[in-house]
C-alpha cells in the first residue's frame, strides 16, 4: 500500500471515508478483498506470500492500513511481515490505542511501516520510524511512504480532490477516480528518497504504471452514520490487465 487518503468526521453522511492505492509488484501472489475463511470477520484483500493484508475491514466496523516507510539504501527485510499489523489487530479485541501501545515492544521487528486502525469513533497511527502514537484528530489526511501526511506531491493534491468531493454528491466512482490519476509530478515537487530520479518520478503518481511494478488494487471504504461499511476494490493483474471488481457491503455491529 503506498497512498491512502482519508476523512475522518468531515461528511455528515460518512464519519469514515478512505480511499487507497496498493502498489506491489505484479509477480507477487495476492488475493482480491474477501472474508477469510481462516479468521472469520475479517475482510480484506490478501498477500498469499506472507498471508497478511495491506488494509482490511472486520465485521465490528473496525479499519486498518498499513504502508512501509521508503528510505536510502533499499529496505531491510525485518523478521516479522508487515501485512500481519493489521490482520492481527482486525482480528483481535484490542482498543486501538493498547493494540498500538503494545506493538512498540516489538516495533523493530518489522521493516519500516505506517500503521492507521480504529473505527467511525477515532483513528490511531503509529509507525517504528516515530517515537509517538497519534490521535488523529478530524479532518482530511494522506498517508504515503514518508512521515504522517507529509507533503509529497500525489498525497497533497489527492487530498485537495477529496477536500473538494465532500461538499458536493460524492459516488464510489469520483472517488475511484482521484485514485486512479497517473500524472507524474515535476521534478522540482519530487521528495528525495533516496532512490533514482526516474524511480522518483514514476513513484510520484498516485496510480502506478511500469513493466514489472505498480498499483495492484484501488480501494474506497466507507462507513456511515448506521454503521454500514461499503468496501469496493478494483484490483489489476498488471500494467496492461484490469482484474476483479470487488463489492461488498455490510451493517457491523461495534463491540
Amino acid at each position: 500500500m503506498c497512498l491512502i487518503l482519508f476523512a475522518l468526521h468531515q461528511h455528515r453522511d460518512y464519519p469514515l471515508i478512505v480511499i487507497a492505492n496498493r502498489d506491489e509488484y505484479y509477480a507477487r501472489p495476492a488475493r482480491a478483498a474477501h472474508w477469510w475463511p481462516d479468521r472469520p470477520g475479517i475482510f480484506a484483500g490478501r498477500d498469499l506470500q506472507a498471508r497478511g493484508t495491506w488494509l482490511g475491514v472486520n465485521k465490528n466496523g473496525c479499519f486498518a492500513a498499513v504502508t512501509n516507510v521508503r528510505e536510502s539504501g533499499g529496505m531491510t527485510p525485518g523478521e516479522k511481515s508487515r501485512g500481519e499489523l493489521p490482520t492481527l489487530y482486525l482480528g483481535g479485541d484490542e482498543t486501538p490505542q493498547t493494540y498500538l501501545e503494545n506493538l512498540q515492544h516489538n516495533a523493530a521487528s518489522y521493516s519500516g511501516f505506517n500503521l492507521l486502525l480504529g473505527n467511525i469513533d477515532g483513528l490511531w497511527f503509529a509507525s517504528n520510524r516515530e517515537s509517538e502514537i497519534r490521535k488523529v484528530m478530524p479532518g482530511v489526511y494522506g498517508i504515503s511512504n514518508g512521515r504522517f501526511d507529509e507533503a509529497w506531491p500525489k498525497l497533497s493534491s489527492g487530498k485537495l480532490e477529496l477536500e473538494r468531493m465532500l461538499g458536493t454528491d460524492f459516488d464510489e466512482q469520483g472517488l475511484m477516480g482521484i485514485l486512479t490519476d497517473s500524472n507524474i509530478a515535476s521534478d522540482h515537487e519530487l521528495p528525495s528518497t533516496g532512490v533514482a530520479l526516474d524511480i522518483e518520478r514514476l513513484l510520484s503518481s498516485r496510480f502506478i504504471r511500469s513493466p514489472e511494478y505498480g498499483t495492484r488494487a484501488c480501494s474506497v471504504v466507507t462507513i456511515d452514520t448506521s454503521n454500514r461499511v461499503s468496501f469496493t476494490e478494483q484490483n489489476y493483474i498488471d500494467s496492461d490487465h484490469i482484474g476483479e471488481l470487488i463489492r461488498e457491503s455490510f451493517t457491523c455491529s461495534p463491540a
